[in-house]
């Protein structure tokens, strides 16, 4: 809110003179209000001679003068302005970046026209409009207007400057209108006034945009700005709450026709997009979305259906998002547009045209070693040579060739120790400590079984067996013992993945099982696998197969178990990328950036506090609809579901998704990794004392959760504001029942009726774009592009599963050969190492969380000190984390060639770090 004392001056009043109608609405502030809004504002003193019958009226210092004509056909009523009324003059700075888009699309004629408009001074119209009504007419007060004219220039920020003559009694500016003259969108960062008098001693005043303007050739609808002051809907002032309500409209649409580039609405959708069933029939994919396959919802995008998939959206080389959610033009330079987009559509489709064999394996281990030492030689292009300026992390120039190649950085997981991945004790370790730390839970019930149909599936008894389990523990514990202790753990991939087994097993060049991993905690707080069970079910009239592996010291059984690791870690990198990233985080958030712009104000508290956690989202997520989840994308062919990938996510979505458990204690209690104690730090014991994304998550979780708690106690003193908030009542009536609609009916959804709830909801949502993004994503170059470490698909099966004479004779002979055989294709591995080296990649731009405050919050001294102190919590989290990473007896994060876990710690400089939490998920 612009809230200022004018200086007062004896300058002429600024007012006009235009008819006030009698209609209701406009009584009431909306109807035909906008008309009064948008008449020219003349800056000089203006009369009204009566005529021969007129009265004359006093009101507040503005003179109404009743002309009575000679016919009988009513009163005219015409409001003018005072003799000797004081005003202030207020100049703005409007401040427009130049961005690429502007730069490439402003030639040509509309350029030339757009140039005289700047010469004129007819960019951009600046309309200022009052807060209240007129307190004694009930009426809008005239909004005042000026033109913007261009007065300058700074590196990438043009200026454009206006003034205002402001009577005395317009009170506070609630809003600003802005109209752009020009023929292009253009990306308005904000606008500075200066001349209020306020109660400091500064008088320069901003109204934050960060935001496209569209031209009003394309759409006459002016934009229109609150002022930096928050507020509930109750307390809206009076004359801005038709320009809120108007403005949410907007946003909401009408759910009609294909959205535009410039458009900005948000709607809903299913996700019936990742299929192109009109260029094959093999690539038709189901809608995810319905009570078949239940998923989240995306941003609706309009497109035609397609040709023989009436259910089905048909694909666009771009994909809509509403037009403020786009990369910022650093993003776009540094991320988007020269990274990804060239890695998915430049760099792979070269690497697949250099390797003629796409299903050809690595010929031994020392191949792998090439990608970092000497990389692919990639083909002579104009479009490979230009990578090189594009990626240079990932395409650099042969001096000897003058070609191109793409070469690796050697990830520090394999820097520190070349041959860590081979054994069991990282294997272990990376449960708590690596990209997919979310996964592991502890056992409570013996023996393990399945909850799928034995019928259909085979018996649902596992076969890790008391006895098979007490020959490893023998020494320590028996199992009974060791479930009183709490000292058994699993990753449980049996009753996720079984039911796709023969699905998958239909697709060339991969294999899939349900499996079982058991590991024991021991005494130095470490896991020690102890078995994994790998199952197929019923096939072809053969009963269910199932076998179980574990450590041992024979040659053929050592080689076992290593194949065994590797189908173990294909199921894990399958659902880490599917589940625990995609879906958990992506997937699940989009239906919060929509309903939030929908439903809640701009100025808004709550979307003020969630809008920095939401940015970038969708973007990214469509760029994942466009190549990376879509049919035959990167995740179809280069992870062992294969066409099955998603529709096995919306199984995992219907069967294990929760909101209630997706914030961090929530989701630790339900694993059985902690246990609620309030003596404990952060209120919960851990069951794995060190357990590194436990621990440094639970810092930051309660750091959120205390601003989050200073923020909303300021905002809702009184508890019954939350309930009788209506926008905020209806943004998670939304999020529940359409954005999550397929299991709105669920019990275990939070009620919305008390600060506390509240709290615990936007905690939740911040979590969940914040820190449990950056645990599964950031880290995902350091421990997979090693790719031995985390194959992202096993391509043969197990050897004693009905081996052929051949298969039997070259598992015996050459055991390495039949592993490289089982690890990825050197396309797979080579395309899958590209995206999570840009995956992992932090964009020079990037926002922090806590790291600068909002504008909206910076003249609060109650927000502005309680967001200091989320600040300074986070810069000792820092120290804290750096503290723990250096203590030896935390065998989970030091030690000898161990790599730091370092993924919580909340800042990091720009590239791939393995640190790191931005505000929202950019990438």
């Amino acid at each position: 809110m612009l809230k200022h004392n004018f200086h007062k001056s004896h300058s002429a009043s600024c007012t006009t003179v235009f008819p006030v109608p009698i209609a209701k609405p406009f009584l009431s502030g909306g109807g035909n209000a906008a008309a009064a809004l948008s008449l020219p504002i003349s800056h000089k003193n203006t009369t009204t001679i009566p005529t021969k019958k007129s009265k004359r009226i006093s009101r507040g210092g503005v003179i109404i003068r009743r002309q009575y004509s000679g016919s009988s056909t009513g009163v005219k009523a015409v409001l003018i302005a005072g003799s000797e009324k004081s005003t202030t003059t207020v100049k703005a700075v409007v401040t427009v970046l130049q961005t690429v888009g502007g730069a490439l699309t402003h030639l040509g004629l509309n350029r030339g026209l757009d140039d005289i408009a700047d010469v004129l001074g007819k960019t951009l119209l600046v309309e200022l409009v009052a807060a209240e009504l007129d307190p004694k007419s009930g009426l809008e007060k005239a909004s005042i207007k000026s033109y913007a004219r261009k007065t300058g220039k700074d590196d990438n920020e043009t200026y454009y400057e206006a003034s205002f003559e402001i009577p005395e009694d317009f009170g506070e500016v609630g809003a600003v209108l802005i109209e752009n003259e020009h023929h292009k969108e253009m990306f308005l960062k904000n606008i500075v006034f200066n001349g209020f008098s306020t109660t400091t001693t500064n008088d320069s005043l901003e109204v934050t945009c960060n935001t496209w303007i569209h031209p009003k050739f394309d759409n006459p609808e002016k934009r229109v700005f609150f002022t930096n002051k928050s507020y509930l809907p109750s307390q809206t002032p009076t004359a801005l709450e038709r320009y809120r309500e108007k403005e949410l409209e907007i946003l909401r649409g009408d759910g009609q026709g294909e959205r535009k580039t410039a458009d900005r609405i948000y709607d809903y959708d299913v996700y019936n997009d990742l299929g192109d069933p009109d260029s094959d029939v093999d690539l038709a994919r189901p809608v995810l979305g319905g009570p078949d396959h239940p998923y989240p919802r995306r941003c609706r995008t309009g497109r035609p259906r397609t040709e023989k998939d009436p259910l089905s959206e048909s694909r666009s080389s771009s994909v809509y998002v509403p037009r403020d959610e786009a990369f910022s033009e650093v993003k776009q330079m540094t991320f988007s547009a020269k990274t990804v987009y060239s890695v998915l559509h430049a760099l792979v489709p070269s690497v697949q045209t250099s390797i003629i064999d796409t299903d050809l394996g690595f010929p031994h281990f020392t191949a792998i070693d090439t990608l970092f030492n000497e990389g692919y030689e990639l083909p002579d292009s104009s479009t490979v040579v230009s990578l090189r300026n594009i990626i240079p992390r990932l395409v650099k120039a042969v001096s000897d060739t003058g070609n191109s190649a793409l070469r690796f950085e050697t990830p520090e997981f394999i820097d520190r120790d070349k041959f860590a991945w081979f054994r069991d004790t990282e294997f272990g370790r990376q449960t708590l400590a690596g990209v997919n730390p979310c996964c592991i839970k502890l056992v409570t019930e013996w023996p393990l079984k399945s909850n799928l149909d034995p019928e259909v599936y085979g018996p649902a008894e596992s076969a890790i067996t008391t006895e098979l389990v007490e020959q490893e523990i023998g020494g320590f514990t028996t199992v009974d013992e060791a479930l009183k202790q709490k000292k058994l753990f699993i990753l449980d991939y049996h009753d996720v993945f079984l039911p796709y087994v023969n699905k998958v097993r239909q697709l060339k060049g991969t294999t899939l099982y349900g499996s079982r991993t058991l590991f024991y905690l021991t005494p130095a707080d470490t896991l020690r696998p102890l078995a994994i069970e790998l199952t197929r079910p019923p096939i072809d009239g053969k009963p269910q197969w199932k076998q179980v592996f574990k450590p041992t010291w024979d040659a053929t059984g050592v080689w076992l178990w290593r194949l065994a690791k590797s189908h173990v870690l294909a199921h894990d990198s399958g659902y880490h990328q599917l589940v625990s990233h995609w879906l958990r985080t992506h997937c699940c958030t989009e239906p919060y950036i929509i309903a939030t712009n929908r439903q809640l104000s701009a100025m808004h508290p709550i979307y003020r506090l969630l809008h920095p956690h939401l940015r970038y989202t969708m973007e990214i997520n469509a760029l994942a609809r466009e190549a990376l989840i879509n049919a035959n994308g990167i995740i179809e062919s280069s992870f062992s579901p294969g066409k099955y990938s998603m529709e096995l996510s919306s199984v995992a979505y219907d069967k294990l998704w929760q909101f209630n458990l997706e914030g961090l204690p929530a989701d630790l209690i339900s694993r059985g990794m902690a246990v609620e104690d309030p003596t404990a730090p952060h209120g919960l014991k851990l069951t794995i004392e060190d357990y590194p994304y436990a621990n440094d998550g639970l810092l930051l979780w309660d750091a959120i959760k205390q601003w989050v708690a200073d923020y909303v106690a300021y905002y809702y003193q009184e508890p019954s504001l939350v309930e009788s908030d209506t926008e905020l009542q209806a943004w998670w009536t939304e999020i529940r029942t359409v954005g999550h609609g397929d299991k709105k009916d669920e019990p275990w959804w939070p009620e919305l009726k008390t600060p506390d709830d509240l709290i615990g909801i936007l905690t939740t949502i911040i979590w969940v774009a914040s820190g449990h993004h950056a645990a599964v994503n950031f880290g995902q170059f350091d421990f997979g592009a090693y790719f031995p470490n985390r194959p992202t698909i096993a391509r043969t099966q197990m050897p004693t599963e009905e081996p052929k004479d051949e298969e039997r004779k070259q598992f015996m002979e050459r055991p390495d050969e039949f592993l490289l055989k089982c690890f990825p294709s050197q396309v797979q591995a080579t395309v899958v190492m590209a995206i999570i080296d840009v995956l992992s990649n932090h964009s020079p731009d990037e926002e922090y969380i806590g790291e600068q405050i909002q504008p909206y919050w910076a003249d609060d001294r109650v927000i502005n000190a309680a967001f200091e102190r989320f600040n300074g919590r986070l810069m000792e989290i820092e120290g804290i984390i750096d503290a723990r990473n250096a203590d030896t007896n935390l065998k989970n994060r030091a030690g000898a060639g161990v790599v730091p876990y370092e993924l919580l710690k909340p800042y990091s400089e720009a590239g791939v770090t393995g640190k790191g939490v931005p505000n929202s998920i950019s990438i």
